[in-house]
């Protein structure tokens, strides 16, 4: 059996937002880990809590109004219950963050080469001149040509695709062991995707680093990922081997996800529709299975009253029991 070399784990998370006096679960109960060497995909629909859970990872939620409990283990450090001064010394160092939106991301005002040389500035003792040359090497490591020429240049001078790249850069500059990747394709054509993916790929493989890539792309979990937990209304529902998670999906929405997509080989299918919303935070059953408002063909009694997550086989876990009664045949029926 391969060494595997845990990097980090989450345990019983909880971050919650202040909705006036009130705070609300928008992640709840997470518990998941994070391997060496590995590419952990966060799937879900928009509103599931993907992005909530990467930004408590990075620790950058608004203190006042945002609650954090449980784990966020990084070394011999818990990550949700540390200050943000040790915080800043974690964040950029040993932990990379790639934002989804490269644009609002990057400092209008400021020129490439000083935004990607500031955390170099901030935790490492290089020179200024060791500075302008790793910044160079991090420009040719992401694809970037000419980039003498892109140091002098401010962000919107560069296309979407260049800008991610510098994302990219600015996360990987400290070698950081692992690298939280937030939607980092969304907004790109699906060239620059396709690019993008590989650039990811191919860091990883040098670094041997472990990414958590957050997205609501199955293909691209498909095309990147060892590992998937699929996140529904706040919480983990579904978690394997990427393989397993294709080829054997157990969760009604899991199942639902997958059925959705287009198949070349199957045009005459319809594609399956996933009836209703994700529920907003304020109201989000806090008891029983939260995605039976949208099955409602299944009985009562197929749900679990607190659902939790089964092993059902190695390293693939499902939340709840109605995963057993789910049948797209009866969804039709029920329509």
């Amino acid at each position: 059996m391969a060494n595997i070399e845990n990097l980090l784990t989450i345990k019983n998370l909880h971050t919650s937002f202040r909705i006036k006096d009130t705070y609300y679960d928008a992640v709840e109960n997470i518990s998941i880990n994070l391997n060496k060497n590995e590419i952990l995909a966060i799937v879900g629909e928009s509103g599931c809590g993907k992005s909530t859970l990467a930004t408590s990872i990075v620790g950058l939620h608004d203190p006042i109004n945002t609650k954090i409990t449980g784990e966020i283990l990084y070394k011999d450090l818990n990550l949700a219950a540390i200050s943000e001064s040790k915080f800043n010394d974690v964040r950029g160092n040993d932990i990379g963050m790639i934002f989804q939106d490269p644009l609002s991301a990057l400092n209008p005002l400021v020129r490439i080469g000083e935004q990607i040389s500031e955390s170099l500035v901030y935790h490492t003792k290089f020179t200024k001149e060791q500075r302008k040359e790793r910044v160079i090497e991090l420009l040719n490591q992401v694809g970037i040509p000419n980039p003498e020429r892109v140091v002098r240049q401010f962000p919107h001078q560069l296309s979407g695709g260049m800008r991610q790249r510098v994302m990219i850069a600015i996360a990987i500059a400290c070698k950081p062991a692992i690298i939280v990747a937030d939607e980092p394709t969304t907004a790109l054509d699906v060239t620059i995707q396709a690019q993008i993916l590989d650039l990811l790929k191919e860091l990883q493989a040098e670094t041997k680093s472990g990414i958590i890539l957050i997205t609501h792309d199955l293909g691209v979990v498909a095309e990147i990922a060892d590992r998937v937990a699929v996140m529904y209304a706040g919480q983990v529902i579904e978690e394997a081997p990427v393989e397993e998670l294709f080829n054997n999906p157990k969760h009604p929405y899991t199942r639902s996800l997958l059925n959705s997509i287009p198949q070349m080989n199957s045009e005459n299918e319809k594609l399956q529709v996933i009836q209703g919303l994700v529920p907003s935070l304020k109201n989000l059953p806090r008891e029983g299975c939260r995605f039976s408002s949208r099955v409602p063909w299944l009985d009562a009694n197929t749900h679990e009253v607190n659902p939790v997550l089964h092993e059902v086989s190695p390293g693939h876990f499902v939340r709840c029991t109605c995963w057993k009664h789910f049948d797209f045949e009866s969804a039709e029926g029920g329509n």
